[in-house]
């Protein structure tokens, strides 16, 4: 997998001062999207053990408040396999800190996947199960909005993946 950019503190992409990191690899093609220089799977720099370490090392100052996986697209098939392994390592070092995911896929609340079937792999579930929360659903220029906050299209949803995957239906982070 490669990366776009990361920034190391954000304050645009969830809530808190976090990191964040925009993978490479979209799929979806968003008119007007933000990152559009993103959708390239080869576009950036390799997803390595360094700078996995650096990102797990930066996460632990005390005004981090957590990780953002943003794109490009992170749960593109070929993304999740790459991140599955070192979301679970943050979570496991950082049991305080929340990760956000944003998608333009659906989440499937009874089954904790992705409604886009073909998307899903043998770590779809694992993965999603470890963020705190997650902004799902494709940019539509149509419904954009800049007063929403940590989206951009009234559409989009920001879910609180725990009590959801809890409850099997829907549960909101915030309106």
């Amino acid at each position: 997998m490669n990366y776009a950019t990361i920034k190391w503190t954000d304050i645009a992409n969830g809530e808190g001062v976090r990191i964040s990191l925009f993978v490479s690899g979209c799929t979806h093609r968003c008119k007007n999207c933000f990152n559009e220089i993103a959708w390239d799977f080869n576009y950036g720099e390799k997803f390595n053990d360094e700078i996995q370490e650096k990102i797990l090392n930066e996460l632990g100052a005390g005004y981090i408040t957590g990780l953002s996986l943003l794109g490009g697209e992170p749960l593109e098939p070929q993304n999740q396999l790459a991140l599955y392994p070192f979301v679970k390592k943050v979570k496991k070092l950082y049991p305080n800190k929340n990760v956000w995911c944003y998608t333009g896929f659906m989440l499937d609340e009874k089954t904790g996947e992705l409604k886009e079937l073909q998307k899903n792999t043998g770590v779809t579930k694992d993965l999603i199960a470890l963020f705190d929360v997650l902004v799902d659903g494709p940019f539509i220029e149509e419904k954009k909005d800049i007063r929403l906050k940590f989206r951009g299209s009234s559409n989009q949803r920001i879910i609180d993946v725990q009590k959801t995957l809890e409850n099997g239906e829907c549960v909101l982070y915030m309106e």
